[in-house]
């Protein structure tokens, strides 16, 4: 009878929880380059421990396999050229910045979640399967090359770059001087 008194109120405290992770989430969406440095510190952190503890590669091999996908998702754009013609070219006319399928904010989320969750399991030993990690490494490569192969190939296919570095300007051309003696008084 008590396990079901207790029920809500450990769901009302990891509620709490959650909302409180998700508020520090929700700030960090301005600091861009704070964020991926912080996934690159994680990421180096990682690799020192898998290589000091000489193990996990079956971790570190499921690790890569969820980055690739989700980097996969970040370079794929969000509507199928196949279907619509809505991809930024550069015959286009208007500026139209690239849709992608995950944007940049989930694509660092589920990557440093991804990285956390591995080095969490570096710190239990049932996860430290025994293999031949060259196998790994080089499977790894390979499907690493065939896809952005793939996606290269795409790309030219349907003739888009999936990154927008913004709206082409025009520089000095487009100032427009007023002479002296013109000006609205």
């Amino acid at each position: 009878m008590e396990d079901m008194q207790e029920t809500p109120a450990v769901l009302g405290c990891l509620g709490n929880v959650q909302r409180k992770l998700q508020h520090y989430v929700d700030k960090t969406t301005v600091w861009t380059k704070t964020r991926w440095f912080t996934l690159v510190v994680c990421l180096l952190l990682y690799g020192i421990r898998v290589y000091l503890i000489q193990g996990f590669y079956i971790v570190s091999y499921g690790l890569g396999i969820y980055l690739l996908n989700l980097l996969i998702g970040f370079l794929s754009p969000a509507v199928d050229p196949e279907m619509e013609e809505v991809l930024p070219t550069n015959e286009a006319e208007e500026f139209r910045p690239f849709t992608r399928k995950l944007p940049e904010f989930k694509f660092w989320f589920g990557a440093i979640r991804a990285v956390l969750v591995a080095i969490l399991l570096t710190f239990f030993a049932f996860f430290d399967l025994p293999v031949f990690w060259p196998i790994l490494l080089a499977y790894f490569i390979v499907l690493v090359v065939l896809t952005m192969k793939d996606r290269v190939r795409h790309m030219m296919k349907h003739k888009y770059v999936p990154f927008s570095l913004g709206k082409q300007t025009y520089g000095e051309c487009a100032k427009v001087e007023v002479p002296k003696g013109k000006e609205d008084k």
